[in-house]
C-alpha cells in the first residue's frame, strides 16, 4: 500500500512538472519563437532544472511536438463538439455559429504552430506526424458531414464529405493567417462564420 502511493504521488508530480513545462514552453515560443529557445530558458521559466526537462523530454523538438498535439486535439475535440447536435439533420449556419463560437482562435497559439509548421515543413517525419494532425481533424468533419448527406445537401462543388472538410480546414488556415497579422479576434471569428456559411450553402446543388 505504501509502494502504491509513493508510486501515484510521483505519478502525480510527474504529470505537474510535465504540465508546467509545457505551459511555460508556450509561452516562450510564443514570445520568441521556435528555433530560437533553449532547453535552459524554459527550464528557466517554468523553475526547474535540465533533470526535470530530460525526465519528461528527449529534446526540445519532443516538446514542441506534445505542445501541439495538446492543443490539437483540443481543437479536434471542439470541433466535433460543436457539430455534434442536430440528429441526421445539419443546420448549417447553426452548427457554423457553435464551431466558430468555440474554435480555439488564440494568437500566441497560431504562432506557436505557424513556427511548427515551418519547422515541419523542412522535416519529412514531423511533417508526416503534423499531416496525421490535420486528417484527424478534417476526418471529424467529414464524418459530421457524411452523417447529414441526404438530409442536408453540400454544395456540388465541393464532392464529397472529405472535400468539404478540406475546404473548411483551408477556411481556417487563411482566417488565422490573417488573424496573426491584424490581430482582430472577434473579426476573425465573424469572417470565419460568413466564410463557412458560404462554402457549405451556396445553394447552387439543386440546380
Amino acid at each position: 500500500m505504501a509502494v502504491g502511493t509513493t508510486t501515484g504521488r510521483v505519478t502525480r508530480r510527474r504529470e505537474r512538472t510535465r504540465a508546467n513545462l509545457l505551459d511555460a514552453a508556450f509561452e516562450v515560443f510564443a514570445a520568441k519563437g521556435f528555433g530560437r529557445v533553449s532547453i535552459e530558458e524554459v527550464c528557466e521559466a517554468a523553475g526547474y532544472s535540465r533533470g526535470a526537462f530530460y525526465s519528461n523530454f528527449d529534446s526540445l523538438d519532443e516538446l514542441f511536438f506534445a505542445l501541439y498535439r495538446q492543443r490539437a486535439d483540443l481543437i479536434a475535440e471542439q470541433v466535433s463538439g460543436a457539430l455534434a447536435f442536430d440528429g441526421p439533420d445539419l443546420d448549417v449556419p447553426a452548427a457554423v455559429d457553435r464551431v466558430t463560437e468555440v474554435l480555439l482562435l488564440d494568437r500566441d497559439w497560431l504562432l506557436v504552430k505557424t513556427d511548427f509548421l515551418v519547422h515541419a515543413a523542412r522535416d519529412p517525419d514531423v511533417a508526416r506526424a503534423l499531416l496525421e494532425y490535420r486528417a484527424r481533424l478534417r476526418r471529424a468533419i467529414a464524418d459530421r458531414l457524411a452523417r447529414a448527406r441526404g438530409h442536408t445537401p453540400l454544395p456540388a462543388a465541393l464532392g464529397d464529405a472529405e472535400g468539404a472538410a478540406h475546404a473548411v480546414v483551408a477556411a481556417y488556415d487563411g482566417v488565422t493567417a490573417q488573424l496573426l497579422l491584424d490581430r482582430d479576434v472577434e473579426h476573425a471569428r465573424v469572417w470565419l462564420g460568413q466564410l463557412l456559411t458560404a462554402l457549405l450553402t451556396d445553394g447552387s446543388t439543386g440546380q
